[in-house]
């Protein structure tokens, strides 16, 4: 595994030769990784990909994810001079879990961030499981934050929604409700198992309701090694990180206050997303000020944003 230490004049280091000795080179070339302590002694860990005078854009991954989450084929962000940041929650990947954490504390991290490489705002991207966190991170350090893009993203459901989402947040959804936190934790744990053991197998069979356009984008080349990486280090702590985010995500959201997010967001979704409901999304852009919802087409599902990329990243420059 990559774990590295840092000097104390730049958080950054080169992953090359590390990566080929792991053999992900393809995946991870060129990048660099961060580490910070925060006041509490937490370890936050990111990535960097791009020229650092490129645009700035902070890139929050789903659930469970970390700072490999990224693409293979970066020829989009390439194309555009980018600086693309991406950033690991607690628990997950390299960096240290916390206990109870709901969305203000990722968020903070992620100015702490900023901060750290010098950056005084930026646009911010991320989908699924990112969406509280990034809507959190808006709330709380709005100046931050140029204009944000929310894809297929996360949002508080009903019962009725939650029995037509893939069986593992179904199945998720009822323990939470029932109180029955170990039987949370046990089925995250066979579901980690399972992931570890073989991803691609694993994610298509959690999958179980994804229409045929997900399934086309998880016969990806290029998909499927960000998978496989992403997957092997945001779960490799144990299971702590992903059981505190899906308390998180299955929980009331009170650190995130809807009212404060003024930035200019564009939310899109996918009508035949299973994952994460459209009806959801559009209850909850209902409390937010300044929000636009973009639909893909009624066909498509969650994965609907891998072949948009392009459209995605314009129409977020755009803004701010």
């Amino acid at each position: 595994m990559l774990l590295l230490a840092f000097g104390s004049d730049h958080p950054l280091t080169d992953l090359h030769g590390l990566c080929k000795a792991t053999g992900v080179a393809g995946l991870l070339d060129g990048m660099r990784e961060g580490r910070l302590q925060r006041p509490d002694g937490r370890t936050v860990a990111w990535s960097e990909w791009g020229q650092s005078d490129g645009v700035p854009v902070l890139r929050l991954p789903g659930t469970p994810g970390c700072r490999y989450s990224v693409r293979a084929d970066r020829t989009l962000w390439q194309a555009r001079n980018l600086l693309m940041i991406t950033t690991e929650r607690p628990g997950f990947g390299a960096s240290t879990r916390l206990p109870g954490r709901g969305f203000a504390e990722p968020a903070d991290d992620c100015a702490a961030i900023l901060d750290q490489l010098g950056l005084e705002s930026v646009h911010v991207a991320g989908g699924s499981g990112s969406a509280p966190h990034q809507l959190a991170f808006a709330a709380r350090h709005p100046s931050r934050v140029r204009a944000m893009t929310i894809l297929v993203g996360a949002a508080p459901t009903t019962e009725e929604e939650e029995d037509r989402e893939i069986g593992l947040n179904r199945q998720a959804h009822r323990l939470h409700r029932a109180g029955d936190l170990a039987g949370v934790r046990r089925l995250m744990t066979e579901a980690r198992e399972a992931l570890r053991a073989d991803p691609l197998a694993a994610f298509r069979e959690v999958m179980d309701k994804a229409p045929e356009s997900d399934r086309v984008v998880m016969g990806d080349p290029g998909w499927q090694e960000s998978l496989t990486v992403s997957i092997e280090e945001a779960l490799r702590q144990g299971i702590d990180g992903w059981f505190d985010e899906g308390l998180a995500l299955c929980g009331d959201w009170r650190d995130v206050d809807l009212a404060a997010v003024r930035t200019w967001l564009t939310w899109w979704h996918a009508g035949s997303d299973a994952n994460a409901p459209l009806t959801a999304a559009q209850r909850l852009l209902e409390q937010i000020p300044h929000a636009q919802l973009r639909l893909f087409g009624d066909d498509e599902g969650h994965l609907a944003s891998f072949h948009r990329e392009g459209e995605i990243l314009d129409e977020l420059l755009a803004r701010g």
